[in-house]
């Protein structure tokens, strides 16, 4: 098959890694894969290089820019659509909010006939997550849905990451439920499923100044608005006063990078709060190795790519129970939350800081439920058996 996959920008990300993930599996099964993105510019950190000696091609729109633009989309629009009429792909497949509305829109005008049987190029697009949510002006959400309806009738099927984001898309008109699957966000696992030797954990450990001994609830998220970092270090300061040994690591970067280290800085956290800043990904297994809880308080999130890779290195995760969160947490694998519940996140921590059987129990139910449903393999049999079912319908 001749595909072409469409994202936004190649930044650090679950919809970036996923995307990846996909192009090089499907490239190395012998198809023909085209990555068509925008720059990776941003605060977050860059995954533009895993694309190097790839056997798939890569196109960069220089205008396909994250934020609305009334100048460069339609430049980017435009490119889209010319790079589409020259590949001819039998499937164009979608990611991201600006990507997935300009190359749905893109590829439905190049709808063509082809000499096996009249049918059009395919259009697929995956729901990482949704650019509308609750704590959004209604309006923006309106405008949001407008469009998402506008694209989704010139999309032939969705991909979601959880179930969740197929009732939220469904529940506001964007689609029909029957043109939905799930296909759980892959993660390669074997760096997360390896054991990293003491040595290496004691040194990341003393690279951020803790201790030995101290139980360390890990975050991994940007550093920005509506990740939840705000509830966590209010957790933290009531957690500390009860266990000295309690730390608190945040890995990720962001413009509220400024904001939280103050916060921390004015409650007297500094020495419980440690920042690493960006990691490049072939290190976070090695942080959440070294660490013995993950801690995920985003308000907003399809399936948060950090909660499947903390059950593959078997630490227990604690998360706000929103969109797909509840499809990995559970009782058997760590302690759902309610949104922006201090008291109720508070009690879940000190539960796992105080009992390292129930943290290796957890842990060890969440790594052998993690490694079968997050496979890159399983994501991409489901993705590529998609792409045939679709080809051998005839368009309407």
């Amino acid at each position: 098959m001749k595909i072409v996959h469409i994202i936004t920008r190649l930044i650090l990300g679950g919809a970036q890694e996923n995307t990846l993930i996909t192009c090089k599996l499907l490239a190395q099964r012998g198809h023909d894969v085209t990555l068509i993105t925008g720059p990776a510019i941003g605060p977050e950190g860059e995954l533009f290089n895993q694309t190097k000696n790839q056997n798939y091609k890569v196109i960069v729109v220089d205008k396909l820019i994250r934020p609305i633009c009334p100048l460069y989309d339609p430049i980017s629009y435009f490119q889209i659509k010319e790079h589409l009429k020259r590949i001819k792909p039998d499937i164009v497949h979608t990611h991201s909010a600006k990507a997935g509305i300009l190359g749905r829109f893109a590829a439905h005008g190049l709808r063509r006939v082809t000499g096996h049987g009249t049918r059009g190029t395919k259009i697929v697009h995956t729901i990482h997550g949704l650019a509308f949510h609750p704590y959004q002006n209604k309006w923006l959400n309106k405008f949001y849905i407008a469009v998402e309806k506008s694209a989704a009738k010139r999309t032939d099927f969705f991909i979601s990451v959880a179930d969740a984001m197929t009732a939220q898309a469904t529940a506001a008109g964007i689609g029909y439920p029957e043109q939905f699957i799930t296909a759980y966000s892959a993660i390669e696992e074997d760096a997360f499923l390896e054991p990293t030797p003491q040595e290496h954990r004691n040194g990341f450990r003393e690279k951020y100044e803790i201790p030995e001994d101290a139980i360390v609830l890990i975050t991994i998220a940007r550093l920005f608005m509506l990740k939840g970092h705000d509830y966590i270090i209010e957790s933290a300061k009531e957690l500390s006063k009860r266990f000295d040994n309690a730390v608190w690591l945040f890995v990720g970067d962001g413009n509220l990078s400024g904001h939280f280290k103050n916060q921390v800085q004015q409650m007297g956290l500094t020495q419980k709060v440690k920042f690493t800043g960006l990691l490049p990904p072939d290190q976070i297994p090695l942080a959440i190795q070294s660490s013995d809880i993950l801690v995920h308080c985003s308000l907003r999130e399809g399936l948060a790519r950090a909660l499947p890779q903390a059950m593959l290195c078997a630490k227990p995760a604690v998360s706000f129970d929103v969109d797909g969160a509840r499809e990995v947490v559970n009782e058997s694998t760590g302690r759902l939350v309610e949104p922006k519940n201090v008291e109720q996140l508070t009690l879940s921590c000190a539960e796992l800081i105080e009992h390292k059987d129930l943290r290796d129990r957890l842990g060890k139910a969440g790594r052998e439920f993690a490694k079968e449903k997050f496979a890159p393999e399983k994501m991409v049999d489901t993705i590529e058996a998609l792409y045939r079912k679709l080809l051998e319908e005839k368009t309407l």
